[in-house]
């Protein structure tokens, strides 16, 4: 028997103000405390920016699965105060900084990290942005080459107290 497509299982959907505490949740889960966005600015950011929040909901249990979330800007690269400060958010920016791909562990090696990047890519392109940046570890570069990002090299950010690669994925020119 065939598997069924990933996007049979879940339902990709902005986020809503009900699943607050539920994406606060799933992000204390997926990051060390070190680099987990605090409860507070998760809150404000979704509060601010819900658009910029893709989630995968399960259509079995009608819980989250994962998410993928941003803001917009015109900045041109990725600056830690975006992780902080809402204020920086423009909806109309041509760039998304993203700041978390979380997916639930009991969720994980299905490709549904790459199916929420996907989706929320289309969704980008189709709103006329022209990049999507992001900031990860030495470890997770591999992975976010295979789902269409670039490596820029180390980045501006000292979140955590990490290093971290600078990966972009163009949208359009």
């Amino acid at each position: 028997m065939k598997p069924q497509p990933i996007t049979n299982q879940f339902k990709f959907q902005d986020i809503t103000p009900d699943q607050t505490a539920e994406a606060v949740a799933i992000e204390q889960i997926c990051f060390p405390p070190h680099e987990a966005c605090s409860p507070k600015s998760m809150t404000e950011r979704i509060v601010a920016a819900p658009a910029f929040f893709l989630t995968a909901v399960d259509k079995e249990t009608g819980k989250i699965a994962g998410f993928l979330n941003g803001v917009a800007t015109d900045e041109p690269s990725f600056r830690d105060e975006f992780f902080t400060d809402i204020s920086l958010h423009n909806a109309e920016g041509k760039n998304i900084m993203l700041l978390g791909l979380d997916v639930l562990p009991q969720y994980r090696g299905q490709g549904l990290a790459r199916e929420i990047v996907k989706q929320y890519a289309e969704k980008q392109r189709e709103e006329g942005r022209s990049r999507l940046i992001l900031t990860c570890l030495e470890q997770k570069v591999e992975m976010y080459k295979k789902m269409g990002f670039s490596d820029l090299g180390i980045a501006n950010s000292t979140w955590g107290n990490e290093e971290w690669h600078e990966m972009c994925y163009v949208l359009a020119q």
